[in-house]
């Protein structure tokens, strides 16, 4: 037995599904849909019933069966929208529906980013040259030092903080829109410096939100308890006070980095990805060019 069959036991057969009046609800998607999980599941007292699945990203076509089975039992598919064909398998949100019998109800939520706090913080997909170490993140004032640009503010002014959030809520509105989900803008402008622990990885307080948004979709009772430890927990950036001075958010800020809960200074992250850059010709300029407005933005 694996550990990765040990820690998804339902999924593979170790443990039965456990059955009961309550819906069966299969969450899919990358790292957050398993905190909505998590939070869904609750103490085991909540409304719905839920399966750990692994991410979507890291399923297989050995994996489609116990998919398949998860499927023949399931009542809602919570889903982020996922393409169909995603990585040449039958995994798009509409081809799990198309193949589950039982006809679940669909709730749609967002991919989250959101980039108030971490206004030079960015995601840069390179499948040849992978993730840049320490943290698999980069940081736009690094990538103009490595593509030879004109270098960044170190700290950004208050209409650069307030224009990349803007930026993130149109995005997040944008894509909401498009593929008909839940709304999350206002739970993040809410949250203020609890928002983020990273541009991808929200606070307990964003999920909670919207994990009874998901339950009210459903029409259940919305209350969704703290689970007692902060999710999405493995890497903290750091936060600028001037940010959230412009931001018009209480909090000290941060200096550091939290990996996997030992601190590592910002420089450390930056003089490693530099070196990484320059064994990868090209991806530094990619990400720029990915994140052309938002780099824009904080130049101006």
């Amino acid at each position: 037995m694996t550990g990765r069959q040990q820690h998804y036991a339902h999924f593979h057969g170790l443990l039965p599904l456990e059955r009961d009046d309550r819906p069966l609800v299969l969450v899919h998607g990358n790292c957050q849909a398993e905190s909505l999980r998590v939070l869904l599941a609750g103490d085991g007292n909540t409304p719905v019933r839920t399966v750990r699945v692994p991410p979507v990203h890291e399923l297989t076509a050995q994996d489609l069966p116990r998919l398949q089975h998860v499927l023949d039992a399931t009542d809602v598919v919570v889903s982020q929208p996922v393409r169909d064909g995603y990585r040449d398998l039958p995994l798009g949100t509409a081809e799990l529906l198309a193949r589950a019998p039982r006809r679940p109800r669909l709730v749609v939520v967002p991919v989250l980013r959101w980039a108030a706090l971490h206004p030079f913080q960015v995601i840069v997909r390179s499948p040849e040259a992978g993730e840049p170490p320490v943290v698999p993140y980069h940081d736009l004032r690094t990538l103009t030092v490595a593509a030879g640009r004109p270098e960044l503010p170190e700290v950004p002014s208050p209409r650069a903080v307030r224009a990349v959030r803007d930026l993130s809520a149109r995005e997040l509105r944008s894509r909401g829109d498009r593929h008909d989900a839940l709304p999350v803008v206002d739970l993040f402008e809410a949250a203020g410096a609890g928002a983020t622990q990273t541009v991808n990885h929200p606070g307990n307080v964003v999920l909670r939100g919207l994990a009874g948004r998901v339950l009210a979709a459903l029409g259940l009772p919305a209350d969704v308890p703290d689970p007692g430890r902060t999710l999405l927990d493995s890497v903290h950036a750091p936060v600028l006070p001037a940010v959230l001075a412009a931001l018009g958010t209480p909090g000290p800020g941060r200096t550091d980095w939290l990996v996997h809960g030992r601190p590592t200074g910002d420089a450390e992250v930056r003089a490693a990805q530099l070196r990484w850059y320059a064994e990868h010709p090209g991806v530094a300029e990619a990400g720029l060019a990915r994140h052309a407005e938002a780099a824009a933005e904080l130049a101006a």
